[in-house]
């Protein structure tokens, strides 16, 4: 068993950058909440807790003299006083889904991050696989999760996985066993909700893990209900096995009054494949970080997605590729469309280690400006300390073609439609990265959704 504060892959985390003076406001809640945590007689999971908030308490939220997140202000968030979200029994009538109307399936929905049973299932899983929330799998897997957690976020380092760690209560735990393949896509649903009158927070804790020869698909769903200020920092980690194959799709959609955070890290053994496409149209601040590390020879990862943003809207992706072994493949595709005042970013960086030889890594990012106010900061990076590799990266940014839109509206397209056009076509190059067809329709239809309030 691994200790909870000992990362399979250590990282260091800098206090430079960093501000101590927000801590007090984020941890001051926990001295209320904390004894109600579920799990406080494991003694990991105290001490991966107090490894985080004394970490978080060290460091507080990163600034913009951190050169990670120089193009994200978070000094805003420090003033909103945050309380944790009570456990909701709000009445939720319509619940995202990839399937067809009738169709059923495995599927978990976490209100305000807290696990919901009656609006859960967990029909249509193969023997052995199984699908529960933490809460519950911390009393009857406690050794599984110990394995795991922190592993691969370990508390020293981001200070976000941090203030997770210290608050961690509830979340998705996947546990596909080797050889089994789960044919039907396995949906999370995470609702923010809050309230009107205090601004609140919650932090779920995700555990996927794919052992060898395994296959599965698991779809993500976050929207808002309500109009209240929510703060959700999800923390993921996925454990892909020699040959197995994860697919993993998430759509974030939150009201505009939510900060989305999300950090999800993966290491993919020989021959496996982590396959990975976000699509981000919602909340007010969202920042998705994906770390896809390949630890094994001939190991596979796609890490694409989709962002879509306007009015005042915030979206950031970051992401890390680590080739550490031979004969390893990456590809990552991103192409965004801003419009209004909306601001993106995109830093995507792919590292060669010494004894990666013949790895072949991609990366792509374009974006589409609607308008003169929207702004699109892009830092693509490579860096590469092997000598046999093929290795390429490009971004772009520009506006509609006059020259497509003028051809469209002389064949009697009204403009409205012709920029609808243009623009779906323009990201098809990123959907068509998601590789289960019938989630990349439900995925185009949010495309299209969004285009269609665009008129």
């Amino acid at each position: 068993m691994t200790a909870p504060n000992s990362p399979l892959h250590p990282m260091t985390y800098s206090t430079r950058g960093a501000d101590p003076a927000t801590a007090p406001a984020f941890l001051a809640p926990l001295d209320q909440v904390g004894a109600g945590l579920p799990g406080s007689g494991l003694s990991w999971l105290t001490e991966l807790r107090a490894a985080g908030r004394e970490r978080f308490a060290a460091v507080g939220l990163p600034t913009i003299k951190n050169e990670s997140w120089r193009y994200t202000n978070l000094r805003d968030l420090a003033k909103l006083s945050f309380q944790p979200a009570a456990p909701a029994a709000a009445t939720i009538d319509l619940l995202p889904t990839v399937r067809a109307e009738g169709q059923d399936g495995p599927r978990l929905v976490f209100v305000d991050g807290r696990f919901r049973a009656d609006l859960s299932s967990v029909d249509g899983l193969p023997p052995r696989v199984e699908l529960l929330s933490l809460d519950a799998a911390l009393t009857t897997h406690s050794g599984l999760l110990a394995d795991h957690i922190g592993r691969l976020a370990a508390a020293d380092d981001r200070p976000l996985v941090a203030l997770n760690s210290a608050y961690l209560a509830d979340g998705a735990v996947l546990h596909v066993p080797a050889g089994v393949q789960v044919e039907r896509p396995i949906e999370l649903v995470f609702v923010s909700v809050g309230s009107e009158a205090q601004a609140t927070s919650c932090h779920p804790r995700s555990l996927l893990i794919a052992e060898a020869g395994s296959k599965a698909v698991v779809v993500e769903h976050h929207v808002g209900r309500g109009a209240g200020t929510t703060l959700a920092n999800h923390v993921t980690e996925v454990f892909v096995g020699e040959g197995a194959t994860l697919h993993h799709y998430k759509s974030q959609r939150e009201g505009t009054g939510a900060i989305h955070l999300s950090h999800i890290a993966a290491t993919v053994a020989t021959g496996g494949c982590y396959d990975n496409f976000i699509l981000t149209t919602g909340a007010r601040l969202s920042r998705n970080e994906v770390v896809s590390r390949l630890d094994g020879t001939d190991a596979r990862t796609h890490v694409s997605g989709g962002y879509l943003v306007r009015g005042t809207q915030h979206a950031d992706t970051t992401t890390l590729i680590v080739h550490a072994q031979p004969n390893g493949t990456s590809r990552e595709v991103y192409k965004g469309v801003i419009d209004d005042t909306a601001r993106a970013v995109f830093q995507g960086k792919i590292t060669v280690c010494p004894d990666a030889q013949k790895t072949d890594g991609y990366q792509l990012n374009r974006a589409l400006l609607l308008s003169d106010g929207a702004e699109i900061d892009s830092k693509p990076e490579l860096e590469i300390h092997a000598d046999d590799v093929k290795c390429s990266h490009g971004c772009t940014a520009g506006e509609l073609d006059d020259d497509a839109l003028f051809y469209l509206r002389a064949r009697g397209i009204d403009r409205d439609t012709a920029q609808g056009l243009l623009i779906g076509a323009f990201l098809s190059e990123s959907l068509e990265e998601i590789a289960e067809e019938s989630i990349r329709d439900a995925f185009q239809e949010i495309v299209a959704g969004w285009l269609e309030e665009q008129k």
